[in-house]
Parts: C-alpha cells; structure tokens; sequence
C-alpha cells in the first residue's frame, strides 16, 4: 500500500522571494518518524525538480513533531516576478504532500 505525506502529516508554505518555506507537521509521533525516515532532502528535490533548482534544506523540529524544507532558486522567482501558473505556498504545500512514501515496500511507477 503506498502511503503519501498526506496520509501522515498537515503542511504549512510561504514563498520567500527566490526561496520556499514548507513545513510538514505530523498528526502523531508514529507519522513523524516515518517521516525522519523517509521525506529525506533527496525525495523532496525529486518531487520539486519541475519548479525548482534547489538545494533543498532539511531542518527537524522534534518538539513539534515537525520537519521544515527550505527549497531554494524557484523557477521563475517569486511569485510577484513569475507568469508560472499559481506557484503560491498552497500549491507547494500540496505538492510536497503528495509525495509518496514507500517504507520497505518495492517501489514501483
């Protein structure tokens, strides 16, 4: 069974000029460690290669049970400077939480 972020966690985003600010906050200790394990640097640049040339950085935040990305050179700038259809913090937020998460299972398109 594929499990998404979305199954394990709420996500918050603001756009910080050529930078995006998500964080990922766990509904429970068993989803947070989950994803420690699992929504690694690597996985999210993956998934926001399409709109962003990174690096992505990854900070924890264990008292929240929260991790925080800061994705940086989006494409196109900020949201103030790009025709890019709709790449506010909402959007970003739902990308990030459509990632998928695959354990031990096999990983498969």
């Amino acid at each position: 069974m594929t499990v998404t972020v979305r199954d394990l966690a709420h996500a918050r985003a603001g756009d910080k000029g050529h930078w995006v600010n998500i964080s990922v906050i766990a509904h429970d200790d068993a989803g947070y460690q989950r994803l420690l394990r699992e929504l690694t640097e690597a996985r999210v640049m993956e998934a926001f290669a399409p709109v962003a040339e990174g690096p992505v950085r990854r900070f924890e935040l264990p008292n929240l049970q929260a991790i925080n990305f800061v994705i940086e050179k989006m494409r196109g700038g900020s949201v103030t400077q790009t025709a890019a259809l709709d790449i506010h913090g909402k959007s970003l937020s739902a990308l990030m939480l459509s990632i998928r998460l695959f354990g031990n299972e096999p990983e498969t398109p």
